[in-house]
């Protein structure tokens, strides 16, 4: 199995907020792409190198970067014999590809024929989720349903179901449908949908087909990948894997609450999320 860690996004709220501290405080943050920033004992991305390695869910790491972050993460990746770096190529958001298209672009590049963990890069989780027991459960899945996928599952607030992709799911805890953002009214489900994903190798061509489908339509519409997932509910049975919650990395008040657990919270470092 390989991993995919989505690192192309150009941190704009994050970035916005840096500029706008007067404390002065979180400058060395400036022009730092989010895998990359300091959490904990190293860069966040490192926690899922390490725990990706340690657990012995995948062989190999493939993180898709921008061209304006490539030789930062060239030189982070300068210290692991399993980690390859590709850019998109693009220079800045306006002309990001979106997430399933670099994702896309990591399959047809390094060839990838298998099954795939997509991770979004400025994602970390509570410490109750272990990787091996994702990778117990899919295999367990593929027994069954050798074209099954996986994804996790959260329980949100009511008051936060307009800021994520919402599952619905029947009683074997397979996907029904994802609503993307919706009200709290328009759906009793409280199932936040992070950006993990374990795709079966047979569900890898499907990738061409939506960016095929979705070719003329707006950004917006094939940018986060949940989009994809969205999509692929319907064509392929996708499962979920329940989790206590995450850290999303977004603007410059969750880094900070995200990095100062990782400094004063975190109880095993080694083992975390292996």
């Amino acid at each position: 199995m390989k991993a995919v860690i989505l690192a192309a996004g150009y941190g704009t709220r994050l970035q916005r907020d840096v500029a706008a501290d007067s404390s002065g405080r979180f400058a060395h943050l400036a022009s730092t792409a989010k895998p990359l920033l300091p959490v904990g004992d190293g860069a966040l991305i490192n926690h899922w190198v390490r725990a990706l390695n340690a657990s012995g869910a995948v062989d190999c790491i493939y993180v898709v970067t921008n061209a304006l972050h490539y030789a930062a993460f060239e030189d982070w990746a300068a210290g692991y014999t399993n980690v390859h770096i590709l850019s998109d190529q693009t220079s800045n958001n306006d002309e990001r590809l979106g997430a399933v298209a670099c994702l896309q672009l990591a399959v047809q590049h390094f060839k990838i024929d298998g099954h795939v963990v997509v991770i979004g890069g400025d994602t970390l989780f509570k410490e109750d989720f272990s990787l091996r027991a994702v990778k117990e459960r899919f295999s367990d899945l593929q027994a069954k349903f050798g074209d099954s996928c996986l994804v996790l599952s959260y329980q949100c607030r009511d008051e936060e179901t307009h800021k994520y992709g919402i599952l619905e799911v029947d009683s074997d805890l397979r996907v029904l449908r994802m609503k993307e953002k919706p009200l709290p009214s328009e759906t009793k489900s409280r199932r936040a949908c992070p950006c993990f994903y374990v795709l079966s190798k047979k569900s890898l061509p499907l990738l061409a087909t939506f960016l095929e489908e979705k070719r003329d339509s707006p950004i917006e519409d094939r940018d986060a990948p949940g989009q994809f997932v969205s999509w692929l509910i319907p064509r392929k049975p996708v499962y979920i894997h329940q989790i206590s919650g995450r850290f999303d990395v977004g603007n410059l008040c969750s880094y900070v609450e995200c990095d100062l657990y990782f400094r004063e919270k975190l109880q095993n470092v080694q083992s975390y999320m292996v």
